[in-house]
């Protein structure tokens, strides 16, 4: 069985010492079962070193614990532009930019919501859709990303030059 707290819990500690945050941990099974971790540095950049050198850690972290009991692939990956809003402080991180957020159930009479993330509010993200302002439980989002958009592309571009 896949654990994805269980699998955070051994690895974060040496990813943060090398400077790395963990932004997602998936599993997707299938033919060829594949468990995805996204990374960055604390400045929200990730190179292809960066991947390399935090593949080669997790693989020998998990080689050591063995969480999962099945063959797998692992992918390691940065969390892109459109990056995936996973932890609190990503809503208030990206604040000002376009998101899109589906919810686990229906909150005031629907589940998707696309529109200017406003940060947070308690344990709520707050959306500026239009006129209207919404606010979404965390607890309820089952999947939320930023937008590509042409503002987002201009105030990532110094991180995606380096």
């Amino acid at each position: 069985m896949f654990d994805a707290a269980q699998i955070e819990a051994i690895i974060a500690p040496s990813l943060a010492a090398m400077g790395y945050a963990v932004v997602r941990i998936a599993f997707s099974g299938g033919r060829r079962p594949t468990l995805q971790i996204m990374a960055e540095r604390d400045d929200g950049s990730m190179s292809v070193e960066d991947c390399e050198a935090v593949s080669h850690t997790v693989s020998a972290l998990l080689d050591v614990a063995d969480p999962i009991a099945e063959a797998y692939m692992l992918e390691v990956s940065s969390p892109g532009i459109d990056r995936p809003l996973v932890r609190p402080k990503d809503y208030t991180r990206y604040a000002g930019f376009e998101a899109k957020i589906e919810l686990q159930r229906t909150v005031e009479g629907r589940k998707r919501f696309r529109g200017k993330l406003l940060g947070l509010d308690g344990d709520n993200a707050k959306l500026l859709m239009g006129d209207e302002t919404v606010s979404l439980p965390l607890s309820q989002i089952a999947n939320a990303k930023l937008v590509l958009t042409d503002e987002l592309i201009a105030a990532t571009e110094p991180q995606n030059r380096s």
